[in-house]
């Protein structure tokens, strides 16, 4: 990883695996910097302070706690809870699915010291929903095998704001954020150290409620292979001594009379982005519907392969877009003339650019070069991707289940270019297997994202920034980050052509931002005694 690109990357948060997990924790205690029983010391503790964040009725006493432990680790977590619970005056029933017996050697030795406060119950077929609060502590992330209704019976019928889970909602695989069988709902999921990417993918985010995570004071950082997007990862303020021909050239294909607008859309969102220059490349027959409707786009005709690579002479032009309202026929006719120049341009394939190809997929790929993002939908994903998709629609027979970054990272290996899988949990994967999401979860949640042409202004905005000269992967990670911004900004009622006018908003957020620590790196620095 470059130094750039390890810069960069600071603004992402990690996102590890349960093996990933497991490997930092055996090297921390490996290396005797701590032990098994501080950690689930450290993990218990900090549930308890989250429980006493979101239930600040527990310090008013006669607060009634129900926790149900596993037989594994996260089970060895509950025993804690369960003591600092008790030694903070809750009345606290604890329940075991299985036989203490049968504990790991830290799950028992805490086990043996809640012996002495609190009695350990067999499983419960129910409980009686009467409890203050119910800690799942049964099964964390390191689930392998699908869950029966018999374990989680008995939060059946409990109100999931009355419930909290430790590291992992029970039945929920957290790489890949899928249900293994049955799954608990909670108001608050406590992880720690790091964040899996099952807190953000898939069914995750309806199960985990709140996300909070915690330090339990481990060192170290795992391989980096997926990061939830925090930040933008490339530059998208532009410095102070540019020029439109210095922030690049952008050109997006059109459709034909009638089907302009979604090319508009895409130009639209390349131009406010930062594109130095973008013209829309337009049939004779559309030039003056475009015309009529576009400014501080330019314009050029473009009616067929041959008409598009005189245009392409133009060296100037360093990003191309093709798709958006493009038509399948115009697109496979096109599409390899764009490809043709090879890494020299950046290109930004989506929509009909992607569905022309539905037929030959391999027609496409052996064309495509680092310098391309492929920007589908799960649709278009299915139909250039059909085995990976396929078993992303299996139903997972046990843990760790296929995940998005799997089938994307999967996709953009075959590709040998960066893929943006589309949807509330975007994943953004390059061949070499780093993967990005972009959460639109949780407090980022913009359901009015899904709206028609707001596809069309993504595609724009990576073109955009890739004119500016941003990498593939850094590109798409920025824009879809950006995307979900301009649409909090703007909030509900919100229609394609509103994402290009909200980010001189959001672009003004950051400024903002980037001032705020400019000065306060100048006072720090003013402060520093000379030496």
């Amino acid at each position: 990883m470059s130094e750039i690109e390890s810069g960069a990357m600071k603004k992402a948060t990690e996102l590890l695996t349960a093996a990933e997990m497991r490997a930092i924790e055996t090297a921390a205690m490996d290396s005797g910097a701590v032990s098994g029983i501080e950690l689930m010391e450290r993990a218990g503790a900090a549930v308890v302070a989250a429980v006493e964040e979101g239930w600040p009725q527990l310090a008013r006493g006669a607060f009634r706690v129900v926790v149900l432990c596993g037989p594994g680790n996260n089970g060895g977590d509950g025993f804690v809870i369960a003591r600092l619970l008790r030694e903070r005056g809750c009345e606290v029933e604890l329940y075991l699915l299985g036989e203490a017996v049968g504990l790991p050697r830290d799950a028992q030795a805490n086990c043996d010291r809640w012996r002495e406060m609190g009695a350990v119950q067999p499983w419960p077929a129910k409980l009686d929903g009467q409890a203050d609060l119910y800690v799942d502590a049964v099964f964390g992330a390191g689930l392998s095998r699908p869950v029966g209704e018999r374990v989680v019976a008995p939060l059946a019928g409990v109100p999931p704001e009355r419930i909290v889970a430790v590291d992992a909602p029970t039945g929920l695989c957290m790489d890949s954020g899928r249900v293994l069988g049955s799954a608990v709902s909670a108001a608050v999921t406590v992880t720690f150290h790091a964040p899996r990417p099952g807190h953000y993918l898939a069914d995750g985010p309806a199960h985990c409620g709140r996300v909070i995570c915690s330090s339990i004071g481990l060192r170290g950082e795992g391989p980096r292979r997926a990061v939830r997007v925090d930040a933008p990862l490339v530059p998208v303020l532009k410095s102070a001594d540019g020029h439109k021909y210095s922030h690049g050239h952008a050109l997006v294909l059109s459709g034909g009379s009638g089907r302009t607008g979604a090319a508009r859309l895409t130009a639209r969102g390349a131009l406010r982005i930062g594109a130095g220059l973008v013209t829309l490349g337009v049939p004779g027959a559309a030039q003056l519907e475009v015309a009529a409707q576009s400014t501080g786009v330019m314009l050029t005709r473009v009616d067929g392969p041959e008409a598009f690579s005189k245009v392409l002479e133009d060296e100037r032009i360093n990003a191309l877009c093709l798709g958006p309202g493009l038509g399948r026929d115009r697109a496979r006719s096109l599409v390899p003339v764009a490809l043709e120049a090879g890494t020299r341009r950046a290109v930004v394939l989506d929509a009909d650019a992607l569905s022309a190809f539905a037929d030959a997929p391999d027609a496409l790929f052996a064309r495509l070069h680092p310098g391309c993002v492929l920007t589908p939908h799960g649709g278009e994903f299915a139909r250039l991707f059909p085995d990976p998709a396929k078993q992303l629609a299996e139903e997972p027979a046990r843990g760790p289940a296929l995940s998005r970054l799997d089938v994307a990272r999967a996709a953009a290996e075959r590709a040998g270019c960066t893929v943006l899988l589309k949807g509330p949990d975007t994943v953004i994967a390059r061949p070499d297997g780093m993967c990005a999401v972009n959460a639109a979860r949780y407090a980022r949640s913009v359901p009015w994202l899904a709206t028609a042409g707001a596809g069309d202004v993504l595609a724009g905005f990576i073109a955009g920034l890739m004119a500016r000269g941003a990498d593939a992967f850094g590109a798409a990670a920025t824009a879809a980050w950006l995307h979900v911004e301009c649409a909090l900004q703007f909030g509900p009622g919100l229609i394609a052509e509103d994402l290009p006018e909200s980010l001189p908003a959001v672009l003004r957020q950051l400024d903002q931002a980037a001032g705020r620590i400019r000065a306060g790196s100048a006072a720090e620095e003013s402060s520093t005694p000379l030496q």
